[in-house]
């Protein structure tokens, strides 16, 4: 059967949308797998995106199983289907880490599942977490033409679900293969941090024959993807198998190592004979507002919070016994990513009742739009215009309310965002038994502390140039330590970029 009609293979892929048993639309998607080279683009631009099979929200808010459980082949296929394979691929020149996005979808639409995942693991170690995490919406989708075609952002290919299938796919048999490793130069590179930047950086640099270890201050390496992100975005065994690639790969891990206190970043050169430097230590500093009531019992960083649920597994009741508060009514203040998984976990610790509480209005907030999506399916209140001026404690030092100010929208700021103004005796309070502050996270200070000539701008963040060079001969930095706050893909795009300049060091020396 040959669709004779665009409406054909609209109405057709929506039958098979809502019943994978239809026969018809089955039959649909094998004749447009078998035209796949000679579909035209107003073709493929009326097949529809593909939903992402997710749990019940009813359901998941009662486990910390992953929420989106991933595409099928068939869907993978379809949705790669849409890509246009445009000549000029403006989707790389989103890509902080420039992964050839047309030939791996290409790859995938022909079900060489294989070749589409070494095509992205050319340049990303990290496919499994980049597929989950990263804001494709804002990145390398933001650039699709289909997305320009239909005049939406939801309406992009799914760049990331079709890469997160790949990656899934190779990990499901352990087929993972170990990228090679040129003959041994007799170099050091140190790594500082084993988050996105440093995994990225260390991998590029041992590529190259060079010896790489990495120091942790954590007992767990993966940085911000162990203790940040919960596991029901990102499983911990993910990270874990990314990981152990990377130890495959020869790199050394050595953690609970804090670099300024258990070594001096000099020693790693005058002691141990490293030849440079990679600081990817982070963004590892809670802010806090500064207000009264934010030394209470009951009142966290988003920071803290997430670490004892994430890396020290608070919500596993029954085998760790990380002490963390029991609430019944949580309020979270912010509106970026952070803060949609803080109040998620508060959820799914037992909270009653979870109240994200921001200043601007839902147009203005920085998280993911899918990530605010799922925070309302289960249930979390989203109050706006809205913010925190002290919070109330009880004769016991626990927190008993929150007293918030209500706002409104006034000229752009800094940020090109309205500007928040609050309202004049506009005050109201709120009962809550607990507080999570998630306003974002200062850059950690202990490196540019403990070695001045590393030069920081006003924020403690470390200045570098474009190869990532800091004012230190042979150290290089980046990640939230240079960004002050990044997301994966840009923590491992300013990794790549050190590690080559690095690599170029070497070779000269």
């Amino acid at each position: 059967m040959q669709p004779r009609h665009i409406s054909d293979v609209k109405s057709g892929m929506n039958a098979y949308h809502h019943s994978n048993s239809n026969a018809e639309a089955r039959q649909l998607l094998a004749d447009l797998l078998a035209r796949k080279n000679t579909l035209q683009p107003r073709e493929r631009l009326a097949i529809p995106p593909q939903e992402m099979p997710c749990q019940d929200p009813a359901t998941r808010i009662h486990n910390m199983n992953e929420v989106a459980l991933g595409y099928t082949p068939e869907q993978v296929r379809l949705e790669s289907l849409r890509c246009l394979q445009c000549k000029n691929a403006p989707c790389i020149e989103g890509c902080p880490v420039r992964i050839n996005i047309p030939a791996f979808i290409q790859a995938a639409v022909e079900g060489d599942f294989q070749r589409a995942i070494d095509i992205i693991k050319a340049n990303s170690l990290l496919p499994a977490v980049c597929g989950r995490v990263c804001p494709q919406e804002v990145q390398c989708q933001l650039n699709c033409t289909v997305r320009k075609a239909l005049k939406s952002v939801d309406q992009a290919v799914s760049i990331g679900r079709i890469e997160r299938f790949v990656a899934d796919w190779e990990r499901a048999d352990r087929r993972a293969a170990i990228p090679p490793i040129k003959p041994s130069t007799g170099k050091k590179v140190a790594i500082i941090g084993s988050g996105p930047a440093g995994i990225t950086c260390a991998a590029d640099v041992r590529r190259e024959g060079h010896a790489v270890t990495i120091f942790e201050a954590l007992h767990k390496p993966g940085g911000v993807m162990m203790y940040g992100i919960p596991e029901f975005r990102l499983p911990k065994r993910i990270v874990e198998e990314e990981i152990a690639i990377l130890k495959a790969m020869g790199v050394e891990m050595r953690t609970n190592f804090v670099v300024g206190r258990t070594r001096r970043l000099k020693d790693l050169f005058e002691k141990d004979g490293f030849e440079a430097i990679f600081i990817g230590s982070g963004a590892g500093l809670p802010k806090f507002m500064n207000i009264e009531g934010e030394n209470l019992v009951g009142v966290y960083s988003a920071n803290e919070f997430l670490t004892r649920v994430n890396l020290m597994r608070a919500y596993d009741r029954e085998s760790a016994d990380t002490p963390i508060i029991s609430c019944r009514k949580t309020a979270v203040l912010g509106g970026g990513n952070v803060a949609m998984d803080a109040a998620r976990t508060a959820l799914r610790l037992g909270a009653k009742e979870v109240h994200l509480i921001y200043r601007r209005t839902e147009a203005e907030m920085p998280a993911r739009v899918e990530e605010v999506r799922h925070a309302k399916e289960e249930g979390v209140i989203f109050h706006v215009l809205q913010n925190a001026k002290r919070i109330l404690g009880d004769a016991q030092g626990r927190v008993r309310a929150i007293e918030c100010l209500r706002y409104e929208l006034g000229a752009p700021d800094e940020s090109d965002r309205p500007r928040p103004v609050p309202i004049p005796n506009s005050e109201f309070t709120m009962e809550v038994d607990a507080v999570i502050v998630a306003i974002g996270n200062d850059s950690n200070p202990l490196i540019g502390q403990t070695t001045p000539e590393i030069k920081t701008n006003r924020w403690g963040n470390i200045v570098v140039d474009e190869n990532g060079q800091t004012s230190m001969e042979r150290v290089y930095a980046g990640g939230d330590i240079v960004l002050g706050s990044a997301t994966v893909i840009l923590a491992m795009g300013q990794g790549r970029r050190a590690a080559a300049a690095i690599n170029r060091l070497l070779a000269a020396k």
